[in-house]
């Protein structure tokens, strides 16, 4: 291939960073794509449930079709911020540019003081929790391990969250199938529901015996994101969609039977026996929109409390934070003052690290969208790969405008793409990947891997 004028750094190598690098590389231009684990499938590995197979195994081929390519680089395991400092690699590796597309890994902190000093004693968070059920029967998992028990409460109110109370359910509900000798794979009860299968069995489900699992949420049914409401919809179309939100959530509750308490925001710690058994909430209501505290107070103690409350970016050493998020000047284009070569694409600009429809959808398509993700559609999961449309269109944008930058950009010297190259070599050595893409995903796949 011709020799490259331009040379971009791509900052995760998952759905996101993998279309950035695959549409650049397409222009010419040589990229290397930095990834912080083994393999570059980040939330789609780490994130969607393992019950949403057919997907999961779709994108993986599409990463490595686009990561694989010629004028690709790929360097595993490396952390920039940690592995590699990011202001070095910004400023001095030479990049025309670079582009972050690492993510949202953190979860947003429950918003009760002294809560952090109960985690790993009854205070959970989703994305570890789901990290765990994602790898749970692979014979090699050495991370973090639940014990998902009946009881559980869940803060939360969007997809995350209904998939974490769907995990408690699913998975409880084998417990005690498996108490009467009735084997269930987690998979087949997601895809048939919880009924269903107890029917087949002559059961129902208050046979079971089990207290159940209960999402909170400070606002209503109809506020919770489950449908996306176009710019420009009529207000009669408005007002259904926001219908339309509750009746998806009452199908969800009624196909993995948990439970759902609108109107309660976490307020206080319930501690015995040096563990959190429970959460105080306080009543809201909404006003013009507002979420308003009440006077009202009420308890609830569970099993363990689950925080689903959304997820924000990792901190990193050079890169500004303003609250919860890096402090970008241009929100758009994700840029940082004090680096103009950086651009950002994905959910480390969002603060929002699960994925979902794209705001550009036809109502109706992004209805189907979402109920085929909860496993709630007519055609069983057949539109849920729509969720992934919205991502991969805004890293498409993205691309192009990267380019457009880098047509004004002066090439870049033949010395300095050979240091690059040096460099990426170095760091490839230090974690035994020999260039062979291929090769590695092989190898570095479990072969249990669901």
């Amino acid at each position: 291939m011709p020799e490259s004028i331009h040379a971009v750094a791509v900052i995760g190598g998952a759905t996101s960073g993998a279309e950035i690098a695959g549409r650049l590389a397409e222009q010419g231009v040589e990229v290397v794509v930095f990834e912080q684990n083994a393999l570059p499938y980040g939330k789609i590995m780490d994130g969607l449930p393992r019950w949403h197979e057919a997907l999961r195994r779709k994108e993986y081929e599409n990463v490595n079709a686009k990561l694989g390519r010629p004028g690709i680089h790929f360097v595993p395991g490396t952390r920039i911020g940690r592995d590699v400092p990011f202001a070095e690699l910004a400023r001095e590796w030479g990049f025309t540019a670079v582009v972050l597309a690492s993510g949202a890994w953190n979860d947003r902190p429950l918003p009760i003081e002294g809560a952090e000093q109960w985690v790993g004693r009854g205070l959970v968070y989703q994305n570890p929790f789901i990290i765990w059920f994602n790898h749970a029967n692979e014979t090699g998992y050495q991370g973090e391990r639940f014990v998902p028990q009946d009881g559980a409460i869940v803060v939360g109110g969007g997809l995350a969250s209904i998939d974490v109370a769907k995990v408690f359910m699913l998975e409880n509900v084998r417990a005690k199938l498996a108490e009467r000798g009735i084997e269930v794979g987690t998979i087949q009860l997601e895809v048939k529901g919880i009924p269903k299968i107890l029917a087949a069995h002559d059961l129902v489900y208050e046979d079971l015996g089990l207290a159940g699992c209960t999402l909170f949420y400070r606002r209503r049914a109809e506020d919770m994101p489950l449908v996306e409401i176009p710019v420009g919809v009529s207000p009669e179309r408005r007002e259904k969609m926001i219908a339309s939100r509750g009746k998806v959530l009452a199908k969800a509750m009624e196909k993995y039977r948990f439970g759902f308490e609108p109107l309660a925001a976490p307020d206080g710690l319930l501690v015995e026996d040096d563990r959190l058994v429970g959460l105080r909430f306080r009543r809201t209501r909404i006003e013009d929109g507002r979420v308003v505290a009440t006077d009202e107070t009420f308890e609830r103690r569970g099993s363990c409390v689950v925080s689903s409350i959304g997820s924000i970016p990792v901190p990193m050493e050079g890169i500004p934070m303003k609250g919860e998020l890096y402090d970008f000047a241009d929100w758009e284009l994700g840029r940082l003052s004090d680096y103009p070569n950086v651009f950002s694409v994905g959910n480390i600009v969002t603060g929002k690290g699960n994925i979902v429809a794209s705001r550009k959808h036809a109502s109706a398509v992004a209805q189907r969208v979402i109920e085929s993700y909860l496993g709630l559609g007519e055609d069983g999961r057949a539109d849920e790969a729509g969720l992934l449309d919205g991502p991969k269109a805004k890293a498409a944008g993205q691309a192009e405008r990267i380019a457009g930058a880098l047509s004004l950009a002066p090439p870049i010297e033949p010395a300095v793409l050979e240091s690059i190259r040096k460099r990426v070599r170095e760091r490839q050595a230090a974690v035994g990947y020999d260039g062979d893409y291929a090769a590695w995903i092989a190898r570095m796949t479990p072969p249990d891997l669901e």
